[in-house]
């Protein structure tokens, strides 16, 4: 597992261990802004609206790059640590293809309001719904949802219960999500002397109600691609296999290399996904990357 990664989840492991049991084991927020996307030469806007309880969050706005039709947007949800900066290897190449990107920083996250808790975080993902809604540039055009990590997570549960808003999405694409949050606690309890005689009783201070496989079955006619690493540390294979039984087609799951949510520094991987967008109900003729493409 790489020093950040193990980062993030040490804080969820720490929380347990004091013995709070609530939803904020899900989410290690870091205030401020440390870049912007002119770091990476990408034009953006600062984009700020409220969620029903008042709360005051903050997006970035990544249009498509001038001179290239627009395709669609993509909303992009991020892992549970850091903000949005953190996150933009994510969609930072997705604008110079034609597709514009809404990169949401959940409350309590980078600039946004509030603390970050469950279920309140849904009415963040409701808030950015209703502003694509009120956005001009994205009218009459497709709409797919990129979650990474908790991000996904996030993304299949709230769509799970919101069919309206699940009606307005062409595409979902999962990468590196846990199928279980308790089991992905388990898992990393499991990994340390100290915590792995309490692995069991540890992880179910963590709640698992809200989590992905669950609430996969629901998205029935929902395009999904799945991507996950077998080299992953922080959230094992196993769960993106889980993901993807439990949806229901049309679905594709993609095996990568490479560490937790590191998938789009791989062209070829970019390409897929432009592809499951392009045509995202035409799965099976997706064309599947060499077998020199995923050794790397």
């Amino acid at each position: 597992m790489s020093r950040p990664g193990r980062a993030l989840w040490l804080m969820l492991l720490g929380l347990a261990l004091a013995g709070t049991g609530c939803s904020a084991l899900l989410f290690y927020p870091e205030p401020g802004q440390p870049i912007t996307p002119q770091a990476a030469g990408l034009d953006y806007r600062d984009v700020y609206f409220s969620a029903a309880d008042g709360t005051r969050l903050h997006a970035w706005w990544l249009p498509a790059k001038a001179g290239t039709a627009v395709k669609g947007t993509v909303l992009h949800l991020h892992g549970n640590g850091g903000n949005l900066a953190w996150h933009l290897g994510g969609s930072w190449w997705l604008p110079k293809r034609g597709w514009q990107v809404l990169l949401l920083d959940y409350r309590g996250y980078g600039l946004s309001e509030g603390s970050p808790a469950l279920p309140e975080v849904y009415r963040d993902l409701e808030a950015s719904f209703a502003w694509l809604e009120r956005e001009p540039a994205v009218r009459g055009k497709p709409l797919a949802v990129l979650g990474q990590s908790l991000g996904g997570a996030l993304a299949v549960h709230f769509l799970a219960q919101q069919p309206p808003r699940r009606a307005q999405v062409s595409a979902l694409v999962l990468d590196g999500v846990p199928a279980s949050y308790r089991e992905v606690a388990r898992h990393l309890l499991a990994g340390g002397w100290l915590t792995w005689p309490l692995q069991v009783p540890l992880s179910w201070l963590v709640p698992d109600g809200d989590s992905a496989v669950a609430a996969m079955p629901e998205l029935q006619g929902l395009p999904v691609l799945i991507y996950h690493s077998r080299d992953d540390s922080l959230v094992p294979l196993a769960n993106g296999l889980r993901l993807y039984q439990a949806a229901l087609p049309p679905r594709r799951f993609q095996l990568t290399r490479g560490e937790h949510v590191q998938t789009f520094g791989e062209p070829a991987w970019r390409a897929l996904m432009l592809r499951f967008l392009a045509d995202p109900r035409g799965t099976s003729t997706l064309a599947k990357p060499s077998l020199d493409e995923i050794s790397r």
